[in-house]
């Protein structure tokens, strides 16, 4: 269940070669886009600051905050003593809401205090990885879901209460609307064990021609 880099790209191999042999659609978008550049972040800590910022606006301004709060910080390291050192009005004044700032200032302290303990995610499963952190203020599944996949590097992950993973499938497919999560729960049902990979290209199908898309956050 653990993350590790000397076999992630005989991962994304296997993946994408089950999911070309089993849906024409997704070996369509191989081919088209290329070899998956996945590669999740080990620091659980500051990708889950960064998933907090990235709550409900676009990709550009998430980076834009996260500049500015790591400028903020010692060396520029994020780590959960160092958020708790800044008052509330300098982290507002990197740009995060109030709202965000209570999600963060409750992340750091729940990690600090041990309450949260990051380093044992790894020997979970899913959805207890899911339950440990939808504790925290602020945090749904939709961002649970996101520490699965680009942290802790699980294969089989499928958000679907992401707005650019839905808009995807509905490129791909050809359909008029945008699919319900609970159709593409269906749907997906197809890519198991390898839903992260299938997810990862129809997300990169919605920021066709564009990077930039805004995310909806299900907390």
């Amino acid at each position: 269940m653990t993350f590790s880099t000397t076999s992630w790209s005989d991962t994304i191999n296997t993946a994408t070669a089950f999911l070309s042999g089993i849906d024409p659609v997704i070996a369509d978008a191989i081919t088209r886009i290329g070899a998956c550049t996945l590669m999740p972040n080990p620091n659980i800590f500051k990708t889950l600051v960064d998933a907090i910022v990235s709550q409900q606006i676009s990709v550009r301004a998430a980076e834009s905050i996260m500049k500015r709060l790591q400028a903020a910080l010692p060396d520029s390291t994020i780590t959960p003593e160092a958020l708790l050192l800044l008052e509330h009005d300098e982290l507002r004044a990197v740009g995060l809401s109030t709202q965000k700032v209570r999600y963060i200032r409750d992340l750091s302290e729940r990690v600090s205090g041990g309450l949260l303990k990051l380093e044992e995610l790894a020997s979970l499963d899913d959805e207890e990885v899911i339950a440990n952190l939808t504790a925290v203020k602020g945090i749904g599944r939709w961002t649970a879901e996101m520490i699965l996949i680009f942290s802790l590097g699980r294969p089989d992950v499928l958000p679907v209460g992401d707005l650019g993973f839905l808009e995807g499938v509905r490129r791909a497919y050809g359909l008029e609307t945008r699919p319900t999560p609970g159709e593409v729960q269906l749907r997906g049902e197809a890519w198991r064990p390898y839903r992260t990979f299938a997810t990862w290209y129809f997300w990169e199908i919605s920021s066709t021609p564009t990077k930039e898309r805004i995310l909806w956050v299900a907390s």
